[in-house]
């Protein structure tokens, strides 16, 4: 399994960052593998992570580490085509704990997007946090 953010090009948008406090909580820290640092989003529903590829790429799933608390509900993966066009969009059910969680996708697919949008949290205030983030191939 290859993970599609470290061999490939990409860009990535998120809703919020708490507190606009990119320096300590922002996207960047999904990507770092250290236990140590975050993306912590601001309250609110909806929160949602958008990642484009410069190139498309073949996907079959992708892992995600919650903090336990802070954890998505009434979730969806979208993934999109060169077009902008969504490919597939399937529901996922992430558990509300600290540990690592892999998820497949139906059928492997060929895309350039791939959004994350988290409808709820299991946060009172709607706060997601994700220690990593990995797109597998």
């Amino acid at each position: 399994m290859t993970n599609l953010l470290k061999e490939c090009k990409f860009d990535c948008r998120v809703s919020s960052v708490i507190n606009k406090d990119t320096r300590n909580y922002g996207k960047q820290y999904m990507f770092d593998n250290s236990n140590e640092t975050c993306w912590n989003s601001d309250a609110g529903s909806q929160q949602w992570i958008m990642i484009n590829f410069e190139k498309t790429c073949i996907i079959s799933g992708f892992e995600i580490e919650f903090q336990g608390g802070f954890a998505g509900k009434d979730c969806y993966v979208e993934i999109g085509d060169n077009n902008g066009s969504t490919v597939i969009a399937e529901r996922f059910f992430p558990k509300d704990t600290n540990g690592v969680q892999y998820f497949v996708l139906k059928n492997t697919v060929t895309g350039k997007s791939f959004k994350l949008i988290f409808n709820e949290s299991t946060d009172l205030f709607g706060r997601i946090i994700i220690y990593r983030l990995s797109i597998c191939s």
